[in-house]
């Protein structure tokens, strides 16, 4: 069965700097870095301490609320630091990597013969659940809940995003085992969600429905691919999946080993040659990025440029990201800006703007937000840009003022902070959405569970 999704509102970001289809291995880094702060909901709890001698894939730390959920070391080595915050918080945990790794083996699984209890049990033991995620709430899925329905994205509609038919090459195999295991978990159907042209190694595969996607951005996004196809109602749960995480998954059960291997593309209008590289999780940006960029001030991005983390050389490679992204930082800023025509940026608005006369033409933007923050304008803007059948700027004040049956009645059960990274791009009034709606879906986590 397929089904053809095609999105009208959005807004491609055209940037320079597209990495080159060409893959570089890096060397081991000197540094591995697991931050709890990746995984929302989750109150961490250690497993060991400082100075121990870890092996990849063994526990790091679990979730306090669950202990067998429990996140592991992408490689093998001793535990050097734990960063704490306030209240002794754990913000991160550094592990020198070995000169020669070592793993621990799980055994290998042929999920064909596997329950669905063996199944999670494994992925639980082994440290793979954190991979998958859930909505509501955009969390890690809760291993007692059956969902109606899992979603994989294969098609990154993002600026600059890794080409997920070109580091999946050649995976067809994790992929099977990984969508093989998927499905004996949902009383649904696995979707895979690809590009209307694409060629993805995911296509064909056993246990799947295939949809094609086309549609500017965020046609790539999960929440726009579940609301066209299966839409979450009030109290229904769908898991989500990222496509280089099923490799992971599948590594597990072809080999029984736990390998955060991870093929990143390097891009952006500040990378000298955009190419990819493959790394581990948690990779330190030094040694990703290091003689890698031009001259000048750089912002260095873990993820995409409208939802990824600000990192700079001394941070490393998020836990969820396949892209790093380079750009540069916006320190300059233009006299009587708002009042001359503009030319080299991008513009949902004509006011003295032409990026709508061009549009196929590529900019390099830099971090300068154009703006001070104030107060909430309503121009009409948002819904623009967001293909969800929901009023974005009603919802972003309702989790501002924290109308928890507002929130409900407004949507928000079916999206995740990326799915307002476009209007918080375009907003005149510089409002953090994202921020906004990840505090809203931590509290009604909390209030309503």
């Amino acid at each position: 069965m397929s089904q053809d999704i095609r999105i009208k509102k959005g807004l491609d970001i055209l940037l320079k700097g597209d990495a080159e289809k060409v893959t570089h291995s890096t060397a081991l880094g000197n540094m591995y870095t697991l931050r709890p702060s990746d995984f929302h909901s989750i109150t961490p709890k250690l497993s060991v301490k400082v100075g121990a001698q870890l092996k990849a894939g063994e526990a790091v730390f679990y979730n306090k609320s669950n202990e067998d959920m429990k996140f592991p070391s992408p490689v093998s080595g001793a535990l050097v630091d734990i960063v704490r915050g306030e209240k002794r918080k754990i913000l991160a945990i550094k592990i020198a990597p070995d000169k020669e790794q070592s793993f621990v083996d799980f055994g290998q699984k042929n999920p064909r013969g596997m329950n669905a209890d063996e199944i999670k049990a494994h992925l639980l033991s082994a440290g793979c659940w954190p991979f998958i995620k859930q909505r509501p709430y955009d969390v890690i899925a809760h291993p007692e809940v059956t969902p109606k329905a899992i979603f994989i994205s294969a098609y990154a509609s993002a600026p600059l995003a890794a080409d997920y038919d070109y580091v999946l090459e050649g995976k067809s195999a994790e992929l099977q085992e990984a969508v093989t295991a998927l499905s004996k978990l949902t009383s649904g159907s696995v979707h895979v969600c690809v590009g209307k042209e694409a060629d993805s190694p995911l296509l064909g595969l056993d246990h799947t429905t295939v949809h094609r996607v086309s549609g500017p951005h965020p046609s790539g996004n999960v929440s726009t691919q579940i609301a066209q196809i299966d839409p979450i109602n009030k109290g229904e749960v769908v898991w989500t999946v990222s496509p280089q995480d099923l490799v992971i998954i599948g590594a597990l059960l072809l080999t029984g080993k736990f390998n955060a291997e991870r093929t990143v593309a390097l891009a952006g209008s500040s990378v000298a040659n955009p190419q990819y590289y493959t790394t581990k999780i948690g990779a330190d940006m030094a040694t990703i990025t290091g003689g890698k960029l031009t001259k000048g001030t750089h912002r260095i991005i873990s993820g995409n440029v409208l939802t990824g983390t600000a990192e700079g050389t001394r941070g490393a490679l998020g836990f969820y990201d396949n892209t790093v992204t380079v750009i540069p930082e916006g320190n300059d800023y233009q006299l009587f800006g708002w009042t001359v025509p503009v030319f080299n940026k991008i513009s949902v608005s004509r006011a003295l703007t032409f990026s709508w006369l061009f549009p196929k033409k590529k900019y390099e933007l830099d971090t300068n937000t154009n703006g001070e923050h104030r107060g909430f304008v309503l121009t009409g803007a948002y819904e623009k840009v967001f293909p969800l059948d929901i009023y974005p700027m009603q919802l972003l004040k309702a989790c501002m003022y924290q109308d928890l049956d507002e929130m409900e009645r407004l949507g928000m059960y079916e999206v995740a902070p990326e799915d307002f990274a476009l209007t918080e791009f375009i907003c005149v009034s510089k409002q953090p959405h994202q921020e906004i709606v990840r505090k809203g879906l931590d509290l009604m986590l909390k209030e309503i569970g």
